[in-house]
């Protein structure tokens, strides 16, 4: 994105990529990421606030949908080399409250991310946003899943920064673990807060 000479900008301390995954039903591991697609890549606040006022809402969606905000070079793949020992902070999103809670989640993890609010947010990968028929999701990857202290302390600065309660609780999955995940079989999760 391009700013006239004379404005000021004000740089992120990181650039991030917004992606945008639409197939056209249920994927599977073996094909998923066919239909991912970068949008842009941005570095400034400015560029931030146009992106987020030209793009739909996570409600405006349709099921299956996945919307994406990682640091620039990080593909929202489980191979990918930043994602592979890592996993997955999950938020179910609220029935009660509908479109304004799940817009408002996917709003306030992007700004976590792309505020730099989290402590040792070198560990972090970034956020994606999943509409699901049976309930959407915001998620926060992180790409070490064997640090627990850490997690644990990522975990709860993420709730914090969603404003979620302390009674609520919200878990961890490696991906690692849901690789192997099936309709009948469920893997434990690696950590709650």
């Amino acid at each position: 994105m391009a700013h006239r000479p004379e404005q000021k900008t004000h740089p992120l301390s990181q650039r991030w990529t917004l992606w945008f995954d639409n197939p056209a039903g249920k994927q599977k591991v073996e094909n998923f990421g066919e239909t991912l697609r970068a949008i842009c890549t941005f570095g400034t606040v400015e560029d931030f606030w146009s992106l987020q006022h030209n793009v739909a809402l996570p409600s405006m969606l349709k099921p299956n949908a996945d919307i994406h905000l990682f640091k620039e070079g990080i593909t929202p793949k489980w191979e990918d080399r930043m994602n592979e020992d890592g996993g997955r902070w999950t938020v179910t999103a609220p029935k009660t409250g509908g479109e304004r809670v799940l817009n408002g989640l996917w709003l306030d993890a992007m700004l976590a991310c792309v505020g730099d609010m989290f402590e040792d947010g070198v560990e972090v990968c970034g956020v994606v946003c999943n509409i699901r028929a049976k309930g959407n999701r915001v998620c926060l990857w992180t790409n070490k899943a064997d640090k627990k202290l850490l997690q644990l302390s990522l975990g709860r600065q993420f709730k914090h920064h969603l404003g979620i309660g302390p009674s609520e609780k919200i878990s961890y999955l490696a991906h690692s673990d849901a690789r192997r995940l099936t309709q009948t079989q469920r893997v434990a999760d690696l950590y709650n807060v």
